[in-house]
């Protein structure tokens, strides 16, 4: 179907395909695996489904369908006992594979009693689900890589962030190949943009320098902001790790960034986002922390300006793109590969995939155009006029957007 059809030639019609009506095959991170560890069942809307998370005795983190499949009773609203989830509504006793294991009132466990149990994985102090429409079980060439830092006492714990956006995920997806975004959407200054595509990773790589016209100058007696180096990986259809540096004057800091996401229906997902950052001497002992949390809601930020745009576009299958944009319809068939039965993927979803944008016109046009609102404030300051062709604002006053955020 397309949203804009017309008669006139040379126009050209927005095509707007329906939405999966499947959910992708992969990992999906449900966030930081201790919220779930406090003794109560925890709802969890995701996969067209609701679920239930919950400790058994055993330490081990569980994922169930919420609804009891005796009488239909939500288990997130019931009780933890043992290693089983109790139904608030008759007592049936659920266990972490999914099956009935007790009904206190019957002599016995009817043999069909049993109901739609999720893989889990606790890694790194996260929860991840694993998702296939076939019923496969995760293969070992999917898996998630362990996360520098993660258990370190030489980094921050995490600091993470969880907001339920109403579009389909394709959405943030799309970015990993979208530099300009970064420069007109969050404020950033990319210099080098290359992309990677291989089996079940899609890599970006972006250098960046500090925008001036975006913040405001560094305090007396602070290193100064001069750029940032990304180099973020999905890993399946939804969790990307940043291996990520901020470059000041003299230092170097080192961090890891989470963008993930996981689908509550098919047109809604769950997008988090976490920050780990290394302690360096220069920070002093509370210093890694501190800007942990500044880097946190500074992310924070950006995914608020991505939703921004998501809440008002179109879906678009056909985007017509000019030679500085980046290879969006190859991301595209790499990330079909999620939405269709294993059988049918095919070598164009998975072979390896290298592009690097050139990136000299946009460099030129976005230096001209700091110098231009860095004139612009400077003349606001002293009461001037403004050079012609100044943009007239709408800068964040934030610092140099991480790479490989949405």
């Amino acid at each position: 179907m397309t949203t804009i059809e017309t008669g006139q030639d040379g126009i050209r019609a927005i095509e707007t395909g329906a939405v999966p009506t499947r959910f992708a095959r992969g990992w999906h991170c449900l966030g930081l695996a201790g919220k779930f560890k406090d003794g109560r069942p925890h709802t969890v809307h995701a996969f067209g489904s609701k679920l239930v998370v919950f400790q058994s005795s055993d330490g081990r983190l569980n994922v169930l369908d919420a609804y009891c499949r005796h009488m239909g009773g939500d288990l997130s609203q019931g009780t933890v006992k043992g290693d089983e989830i109790a139904c608030p509504f008759h007592d049936w006793r659920w266990g972490g594979d999914g099956r009935c294991k007790k009904i206190p009132y019957a002599r016995r466990v009817p043999l069909r009693a049993r109901t739609a149990a999720w893989t889990t994985l606790e890694q790194d102090h996260l929860l991840f689900v694993w998702n296939d429409p076939e019923g496969n079980p995760p293969p070992a060439e999917v898996a998630i890589p362990r996360i520098e830092g993660a258990t370190s006492d030489g980094w921050t714990d995490w600091r993470w962030n969880e907001t339920v956006v109403h579009t389909n995920c394709r959405e943030v997806v799309d970015n990993v190949v979208d530099m300009a975004h970064f420069f007109y959407v969050h404020y950033s200054f990319p210099t080098y943009f290359k992309n990677i595509f291989e089996g079940h990773t899609a890599t970006q790589i972006m250098k960046g320098l500090s925008r001036p016209d975006a913040r405001p100058p560094s305090r007396k007696g602070q290193p100064g902001m001069l750029g940032n180096t990304s180099v973020a990986t999905y890993h399946g259809p939804s969790f990307m790790i940043d291996d990520l540096t901020y470059h000041y004057e003299g230092m170097d800091l080192n961090c890891v960034l989470i963008n993930c996401h996981y689908p509550i229906d098919a047109n809604s997902f769950a997008l988090h986002s976490g920050i780990i950052v290394e302690r360096n001497e220069r920070l002093g002992p509370d210093g890694a922390e501190e800007m942990a949390a500044r880097l946190s809601d500074f992310i924070l930020k950006g995914f608020e300006q991505d939703v921004r745009i998501w809440k008002n576009k179109t879906r678009i299958d056909n985007p017509l793109l000019c030679e500085e944009d980046g290879p969006v319809y190859q991301l595209r068939r790499w990330y079909e590969q999620f939405y269709v039965d294993v059988a049918d993927v095919g070598p164009e979803m998975v072979e390896r995939f290298e592009f690097e944008l050139d990136t000299t016109r946009p460099v030129e046009a976005w230096r001209k155009e700091v110098e231009e609102n860095l004139a612009r404030r400077a003349a606001a300051a002293s009461g001037g006029t403004a050079p012609d062709g100044a943009s007239t604002g709408g800068v964040s006053p934030g610092a140099v957007s991480p790479g490989g955020t949405a």
